[in-house]
């Protein structure tokens, strides 16, 4: 279970439970003016609580010790036919999701991979900042160097290096 309250401090102001909420418990919040939230997924659970700076609880014996998490705005958000809960200005404010929609399962599982590639190189290079260039770099970047030199070079020396400056731009 895990609830949060407004940034302005208002109290707790939504529920978010992992399984059913029963009539009585559910108007008792409509009366208190609390928004419940019910079979909210497992492991997005864990995920919310922790961008909310909010405890998930399983009972509620020592409320005063339980962390209520924080956000901004919680709104119900239209995404083709489906709705979702998009919650904002999260208190960590380090998490964000990515909703891919496709034709088929192979389109969504094919994006799904690229996306995961393309956050793996993100990681890679906050880690490692430093670049290796590719795609030719150095071979054109000596063919630039002696085509500098044949320019202040006399005869034919100069002209058998800007033959092998050219054939160094053809290898990429």
């Amino acid at each position: 279970i895990l609830a949060h309250t407004t940034a302005d401090g208002t109290p707790m102001n939504c529920f978010i439970n992992r399984q059913l909420i029963y009539n009585l418990p559910e108007s008792i919040f409509a009366e208190k003016g609390v928004m419940a939230i019910e079979h909210a997924d497992f492991d997005g659970v864990e995920r919310l609580a922790a961008v909310l700076g909010g405890d998930v609880v399983s009972t509620f014996d020592m409320p005063d010790k339980v962390t209520l998490g924080e956000c901004d705005l919680i709104e119900q958000v239209m995404i083709g036919e489906d709705s979702v809960l998009r919650f904002a200005g999260c208190k960590s404010g380090q998490a964000c999701s990515i909703v891919l929609r496709g034709s088929s399962t192979h389109v969504l599982e094919e994006a799904e991979r690229s996306l995961h590639d393309a956050l793996a190189i993100l990681v890679s290079t906050v880690k490692e900042p430093r670049t290796v260039y590719g795609g030719g770099c150095t071979e054109i970047t000596m063919a630039a160097a002696i085509d500098q030199v044949a320019a202040t070079t006399p005869g034919k020396k100069a002209l058998a290096m800007e033959a092998f400056a050219r054939a160094l731009r053809q290898i990429p």
